[in-house]
């Protein structure tokens, strides 16, 4: 059989990982799957068809070591998915300026090289919103990320101040959307739509993640939702095998949160067909 292998981490006991639903439509392809951890450095990667980036979920807390590790992929025979330079422009949500000079909507942002009081400060009046959403440009699974009110900025500006101290971040409105209907996420395979669900967050909270308690259900996606989505996968920079668009309705109009190209969750378990889509998608990549 030939050899794939998923890119994980050490320590997954506090998330929900579903990939395992992958390994049989792979075996039955002809592929053995392992599941690496990105952190090692004994591994040959010559000795694998392709590398696949899967559940790298501490990724963000060692930025640099992950891009050498990517680096180490790229530069043995095995095949990188989704490709290098993909995920190095998707590391840093400031790719969501390019898709939004391109025509395509996102959230209102303001990104800053730091902590600045003031300026945030003014954005609650500029938006028109009783909160703010803080988070650092470089994130995941809503590490670093506060919502606050105009009374919980001040109370919390010396946390913040020294949390960002020279670190990127990003301020947006916090549209009430997310809690009174919730955050749409459509996955391609291959570029070609697969399956879409819709992520609420529990009773208090404004994050969706599952590890956070949010509740996730299969949604129908609309023909505007798919040309929105569509529309950012045509924006990148080179094509993927996996993506994931996150979609929030802002302004009565569709609105791209997040394009997620790295280590999305895929929610296989959500749509008994996906599994093997994603494995077609990969074997057609291939074939190219």
């Amino acid at each position: 059989m030939k050899k794939l292998a998923f890119l994980s981490t050490d320590n997954l006991e506090d998330f929900f990982v579903y990939d395992d639903l992958l390994v049989v439509p792979f075996a039955q392809a002809g592929w053995h799957v392992d599941t690496i951890s990105w952190h090692r450095s004994d591994v040959n990667w010559d000795d694998y068809e392709a590398v696949i980036v899967r559940s790298t979920w501490d990724y963000q807390q060692h930025a640099n070591a992950f891009l050498n590790a990517l680096t180490i992929i790229e530069q043995s025979t095995a095949r990188l998915e989704n490709p290098f330079q993909l995920q190095r422009w998707n590391m840093h949500k400031t790719y969501l300026n390019d898709l939004q000079k391109q025509g395509i909507t996102t959230v209102p942002t303001l990104w800053l090289p730091g902590f600045d009081k003031h300026l945030i400060a003014a954005q609650f009046d500029l938006w028109d919103t009783r909160h703010l959403i803080i988070k650092p440009t470089l994130s995941a699974n809503a590490d670093d990320t506060f919502k606050l009110t105009p009374a919980e900025l001040e109370e919390k500006s010396e946390q913040l101040s020294s949390l960002f101290t020279r670190r990127e971040m990003m301020v947006q409105p916090f549209l009430d959307t997310i809690v009174e209907e919730g955050e749409y996420s459509l996955f391609y395979f291959g570029g070609e739509y697969s399956h879409a669900i819709l992520k609420r967050p529990a009773a208090g909270d404004f994050r969706v993640q599952e590890e956070h308690g949010g509740q996730l259900s299969p949604h129908h996606a609309d023909a505007t939702m798919r040309q929105v989505a569509e529309q950012a996968l045509a924006a990148m920079p080179d094509s993927a095998l996996y993506a994931r668009v996150d979609l929030i309705r802002c302004n009565n109009e569709w609105a791209v949160m997040e394009l997620e190209l790295i280590e999305p969750s895929l929610y296989f378990t959500l749509d008994a067909k996906s599994p093997q889509r994603f494995v077609d998608a990969f074997i057609a990549r291939l074939d190219r």
